[in-house]
This record gives structure tokens, C-alpha cells and sequence, in this order.
């Protein structure tokens, strides 16, 4: 059911979904520059490992400075043993010769060269305390991806405007109506533009709400008919309650009356059945047939007699033996016949149904809508049937339908069987066109 709307449907929640994820966000460039300080501190303590290398070569040096000038009084052979563990290995192990005692002096002069290069290295002692460990470099990525998705800036009219073209085309061919596929449209752009995504909400899910929510409101109406409350209403008053069903030819009627009756007898109304349709060759005794495969009462009168006649010995019989309610069978005629619909307007102004109901072929698309809109404006309906919603892979009539007319659906026709008859509720349509 709704097969190609389905398909279109999902093709434009992808793309808004697409759309959403790509989305740039408003604080994304602040937050790059944040890690980029955390580089410097993380190269200090490079630094600090050098410093307790200092020490070790001050302390190295003085120690020289008393053993040198004892080396002068003292023998040759007692050099040697100071100076061997502490000199570099090129040092000679033997005692110095005289020239080498007046090259000795000469060491003073180098001492105050090492200090100076060491001493300008120890302000490591005056850097700051260490810093915290600095946090790996994956985490200001993670960091920004996640300040990107809360932060994200909400879908704007340019960057959906070629994805509302196409919903627009997909609905219109899908025979919804124009006035109806601008409100889904108009109600869609509303919910979607301007949403901002948090951390744990998916786009895919902002669009797939965004457009159940605006087709669910195309087919609710503020006009509510419960059946099985008014016929116990009228029952209570010890009166019956009379529905009368009208629409085009083929479309279904007479079949949708015995289902109807079905329903009812199934929930403990008695119903009575009235073959108003005196026109059409085999009209009558087709009710005829549904109503002994169900085992109902018909009340007839001769082919080509008086359609209100009918319909008020219907309701008088139904009164007399205590029926609870009568579905009356129309003849089908189309919306333009002046003489017809003027027919029409006779039966209902002589049966003074409760509910008067169009039931239409939801294969017809758009045309049923404007065939309801048409008897809407020229009888007045009270609600409307959908037929042959199993085989209907567009959608559109079901769609139109309760706007164009302000009524609501309140059955839909999904098979041959008399048991094939469901209430409407949004929930079917909805199910259909977003399941996977």
C-alpha cells in the first residue's frame, strides 16, 4: 500500500537527513585553537631533565682546584693518583715534567668559561610547577566533534530547498492534492528549519517525525463521528438510526454496504438493509445476495421505482420491528448529472439520514477527492469510505481527501471479504508510508 509515495517519502528523509549531518556548526572554530596552547607547556619538562646534570659538572671542577696546587710540593709519583680517576683519558699517567707545572695556571682561565655556559642554563628552578599531564592528541578531536554536534546550527530554507522541490513533486504525483501537498510542504519546512541537533538526537529521526507529524495533521479533522455511539444514542431513544451511503458508479457502494452491516451485526446492532438503487440492471438483487450470505433483512420495490420511496419504507419498517439501524443503497451517479445529484437531495431530504457517507475509490486518486468535495458541496457529507485501499500504491486520495472536505474517513475498504473493513485511524496510513 502507498508503495511509490513510501519510496519518495524515504528518499527525501534521507537527503534531510544528509543535509542535518552536514550542517556546520557555530562554535567549532573557537574550540580548535584551545588545544593548540597545551603544545608549549607539554615541551618544559624536555627541559627539567637537564637540569640536575648542572651539579654534577659543578662539583667536578672545584675539586680540581686544591689537588693541582698540591701536586707543586709534592712528589712527582702523588699526581698521578689524584689526577687519574678525575682527568680525561688522555691524560698521561706518568709524573708531569717542570714545563707542565707553568701550564697549570692556565686552567684557572678555561673554569670561569664552564661555570658561565652552566650557570645561564639553571632558570629551569624558576619555571612554574609542573603542569598536569597533558591530554593525548586524539582528545581535542573527540573534544570538537563533540562541541560540533551540540553546537550544530539548525537546517536553513537554502539548504532544503531542492529537497522540498522534491517532496513536492514525489507528493503531486502521488495524486495528493495541490492545496493539500502545500500544507505537508508549508508544515514540514516549519518543523524542520531552524532544529538544532544534540548529542544524542538522530537527524534521521528529526526528519522522519518532522514529516508524520505534518501528514498526520492533514488527516485528522476537528469533526469527530463515533458510529457505534450515535446508533446507541438513537437506540436509546427507541429510534433507528438511518445512515444513507452515496458516490459513483463502481465505486464500491452496495459491497461497502454489506461490510457495513457485517461490522454492526458483529457488535450486536440489528441491521436493516434498503435497496434504494433502482436504476441499475442487477442492482437489486445483488443487496439481495449480501444480505442472505449474511443473514439480513431487504426491503425493495420494483426496478426503477421511486429511490426516496424506498428509503422511507426502509426506515418505517425498521421502526415497526425494532431494527436499530438502516443502510440505504443509492445509485451511483457522477458529481456533474444535475438530475441525479437533485435526486439525491430528495432521498436525504425524505429519510433525514444521521450520517450521510461517500464512499469512493481510493484508486481514482485526485478525482476522488474532487467527487467528495463536489457531493460535499451539493448534499453535505458526514463522512467518507475508502475502497480498495489494499491496492492503492499512490496514496493521494487518502491523503486529500479529509482536508479538501473537512470531514473525516471513517472506514477503509482492504479486500473482497465482508470482514475486510477497518476504522480509520492515522496510525494505518502513517504505518504504511514510514515502515520499513
Amino acid at each position: 500500500m502507498f508503495e511509490k509515495l513510501k519510496q519518495k517519502l524515504k528518499q527525501v528523509v534521507s537527503r534531510i537527513t544528509k543535509k542535518a549531518e552536514e550542517a556546520p556548526a557555530e562554535a567549532a572554530p573557537e574550540v580548535a585553537e584551545a588545544p593548540v596552547e597545551v603544545k608549549p607547556e607539554v615541551e618544559v619538562p624536555e627541559i627539567k631533565p637537564e637540569a640536575p646534570r648542572v651539579p654534577e659538572v659543578k662539583l667536578e671542577v672545584p675539586e680540581v682546584k686544591p689537588e693541582i696546587p698540591e701536586a707543586k710540593p709534592e712528589a712527582p709519583p702523588k699526581v698521578p693518583a689524584v689526577i687519574e680517576p678525575e682527568t680525561p683519558p688522555p691524560a698521561p699517567p706518568k709524573a708531569l715534567p717542570a714545563p707542565l707545572a707553568k701550564a697549570l695556571p692556565e686552567v684557572p682561565r678555561a673554569e670561569p668559561k664552564v661555570p658561565k655556559a652552566l650557570v645561564e642554563v639553571p632558570p629551569a628552578p624558576k619555571a612554574p610547577p609542573a603542569p598536569p599531564k597533558a591530554l593525548p592528541t586524539a582528545k581535542p578531536k573527540v573534544l570538537r566533534r563533540i562541541v560540533t554536534r551540540i553546537t550544530r546550527r539548525g537546517l536553513t530554507a537554502a539548504d532544503i530547498e531542492d529537497i522540498v522541490w522534491e517532496l513536492q513533486v514525489g507528493l503531486l504525483e502521488s495524486d495528493v492534492a495541490v492545496p493539500v501537498a502545500d500544507r505537508i510542504i508549508e508544515r514540514s519546512k516549519e518543523l524542520v528549519l531552524g532544529q538544532k541537533l544534540g548529542l544524542t538526537e538522530n537527524p534521521r529521526k528529526l526528519a522522519e517525525d518532522a514529516l508524520q507529524q505534518a501528514i498526520r495533521e492533514v488527516l485528522v479533522t476537528d469533526k469527530k463521528v463515533d458510529l457505534l455511539e450515535l446508533i446507541k444514542a438513537k437506540r436509546a431513544r427507541g429510534e433507528p438510526a438511518v445512515l444513507v451511503f452515496l458516490g459513483i458508479n463502481g465505486h464500491g457502494k452496495t459491497t461497502t454496504v454489506a461490510k457495513v452491516a457485517k461490522y454492526l451485526a458483529s457488535r450486536g446492532f440489528k441491521p436493516v438493509l434498503a435497496a434504494a438503487d433502482t436504476y441499475r440492471a442487477a442492482g437489486i438483487e445483488q443487496l439481495e445476495i449480501h444480505a442472505e450470505r449474511l443473514g439480513l433483512e431487504v426491503v425493495k420495490q420494483r426496478r426503477g421505482a421511486d429511490a426516496a420511496a424506498v428509503a422511507f419504507d426502509a426506515i418505517s419498517h425498521a421502526k415497526a420491528r425494532g431494527f436499530d439501524v438502516v443502510l440505504v443503497d443509492t445509485a451511483g451517479r457522477m458529481q456533474t448529472d444535475v438530475n441525479l445529484m437533485d435526486e439525491m437531495r430528495k432521498i436525504v431530504r425524505v429519510a433525514k439520514p444521521d450520517l450521510k457517507i461517500f464512499v469512493g475509490d481510493a484508486l481514482t486518486g485526485n478525482d476522488a477527492v474532487e467527487q467528495a468535495s463536489t457531493f460535499n458541496q451539493a448534499i453535505g457529507i458526514d463522512g467518507s469510505i475508502l475502497c480498495k485501499m489494499d491496492a492503492d500504491a499512490r496514496g493521494g486520495a487518502a491523503l486529500s481527501i479529509t482536508q479538501v472536505t473537512g470531514k473525516p474517513i471513517l472506514f477503509l475498504g482492504t479486500g473482497q471479504d465482508y470482514k475486510d473493513l477497518v476504522e480509520f485511524k492515522p496510525e494505518i496510513i502513517l504505518n504504511a508510508l514510514f515502515a520499513d
